[in-house]
């Protein structure tokens, strides 16, 4: 794809946790590493009366602060630190625009700006932007969610952006798709011949995605408390992970291609509807219990007040198309989990007849279990495929067979490579302009008709969360989710 970079980065919420911890040290490893546009400025934007010395002050502890000690080279961030300049703005007021347009000066060199706000704030945002000509042709916008709160604040949304920012030009971040592991599905299913033909219902009996966290509201209560794990990781993260498993492969690695086969799974996910959200779905919340030797409380008491929001989801899913036909989707992710993890297991069906069970050891080794491949994504980043093999031995007492895994862990086979951000990827790509790694509108609204039909099936059911203690892995009634269909859960 040919590349055009831009001369500007506006950063909207320069002064908020993510941009200290993520953004901020992104920006400055793709500059350490010359990655960066030469005469790129970078000015940031929030509330507050910073001017540019003290953004700069800012930026330079946020990355003393999360900065791995071996990427803190002095001359590289006084050098990054030259690029940052500051306007303060508050999205809400409409006359905080014209100062903001006269600090970022022309744009003919190309001008990327990075929204991260409140739902309610996307449309006078534009609208702002565009009364004092900043979303002319060679502006790109960059959306991070939350991209609204259902299909109709979504499609809100994305018409306000539409006004202003046709498609081509507008690039929604989800950060999951930055990341190593997540691009490597792709490498994995459409880089290597032997996947795809079993890489179907005739080959794979079910496939679970888990995102576990351990970490409860922290600072995200208000915000946490009106989403609900649905909202905060079904709708984006997880889905757009079961789209690089399921799509069909893409004619070339581009921007349309990708976004066109994922835009197409999402169109065939089989809605969930009320009589079947009681039976498909769980939802919990966490109480109080231990983590790592310490009590700590249960959501109720984080949060201050009675709630029914869910902090854990699970949901048996189906793809009805002729790849997938009657293949389950189990879609897991909860906080105060036992442990955290982002993972995809793939189990395959039996071999259809096991030649060694006449004489097979029948108190060790004589079942033959089914292949899994495994897709850590974090905290380990590796692919790990379980299969049979036999066990050394003369086999006098019978054959033994045993699981093992094949394992290709990225951390050891790409030991000299740098493990970069997720952020780092798309921020590289939004300011050269490639829409690979980006949500288009199509599969956005898709995700929110899906998540929207869940939503009215608890509500018909009169569904509230149940209670797990913190430190497990969620409801028992998650459990019974997938052992009525005689699968167990990848908790090991």
């Amino acid at each position: 794809m040919q590349r055009n970079p831009v001369g500007k980065l506006l950063l909207f919420g320069a002064t908020g946790d993510l941009s200290q911890r993520m953004l901020l040290p992104s920006l400055f490893n793709l500059h350490a590493d010359g990655l960066l546009p030469e005469e790129l400025i970078i000015i940031g934007s929030a509330r507050g009366e910073l001017d540019d010395g003290g953004f700069q002050e800012f930026a330079h502890h946020a990355l003393n602060e999360y900065l791995p000690d071996e990427r803190k080279d002095e001359e590289q961030i006084t050098g990054f630190l030259k690029r940052l300049q500051f306007q303060p703005a508050d999205l809400s007021d409409a006359n905080c625009f014209q100062a903001l347009a006269d600090k970022v000066g022309d744009v003919s060199g190309g001008l990327c700006i990075f929204l991260s706000t409140a739902p309610s704030l996307f449309e006078p945002a534009i609208k702002g932007l565009k009364s004092v000509g900043l979303t002319g042709d060679t502006v790109r916008i960059g959306l991070e969610k939350p991209l609204g709160y259902d299909l109709a604040s979504s499609r809100q949304i994305n018409e306000a952006v539409f006004a202003a920012f046709p498609e081509p030009r507008t690039f929604r971040f989800d950060h999951y798709l930055g990341k190593e592991t997540v691009q490597n599905i792709l490498a994995l299913r459409f880089g290597n011949s032997f996947f795809e033909p079993v890489w179907n219902a005739r080959g794979i009996a079910n496939v679970q995605i888990t995102i576990a966290e351990t970490v409860g509201l922290e600072e995200r209560a208000g915000y946490y408390d009106g989403m609900g794990a649905l909202r905060d990781m079904v709708q984006n993260h997880i889905l757009q992970l079961l789209a690089l498993i399921a799509m069909e492969p893409p004619a070339r690695f581009d921007g349309q291609a990708v976004r066109d086969e994922k835009a197409k799974l999402f169109h065939s996910l089989r809605p969930i509807t009320a009589e079947e959200a009681e039976h498909d779905t769980v939802i919990g919340q966490y109480t109080s219990g231990a983590m790592k030797g310490e009590v700590v409380k249960g959501y109720v008491d984080e949060l201050g007040k009675p709630s029914d929001t869910e902090t854990f989801v699970a949901i048996k899913a189906h793809v009805d198309n002729w790849r997938w036909q009657g293949v389950p989707f189990y879609l897991r992710t909860g906080k105060r989990m036992a442990t955290r993890r982002s993972e995809i297991a793939i189990e395959f069906k039996p071999v259809p007849h096991s030649m060694f069970q006449s004489r097979a050891n029948k108190n060790e080794g004589g079942r033959l279990q089914p292949n899994t491949l495994i897709i850590r994504l974090q905290p380990e980043e590796y692919v790990q495929l379980l299969v049979m093999a036999k066990e050394p031995g003369l086999d006098r007492n019978g054959v033994r067979l045993r699981e093992v895994p094949l394992n290709l862990s990225l951390d050891a086979e790409f030991a000299g490579t740098r493990r970069r951000i997720a952020y780092e990827r798309l921020l590289l790509d939004f300011i050269e302009g490639d829409q690979t790694l980006f949500v288009r509108r199509d599969e956005v609204e898709a995700q929110w008709a899906w998540i929207d039909a869940i939503r009215e099936g608890w509500a018909a059911n009169g569904m509230k969360p149940k209670k797990y203690p913190t430190g497990t892995w969620g409801p028992s009634a998650s459990i019974a989710l997938t052992e009525r269909d005689d699968v167990t859960w990848q908790d090991d």
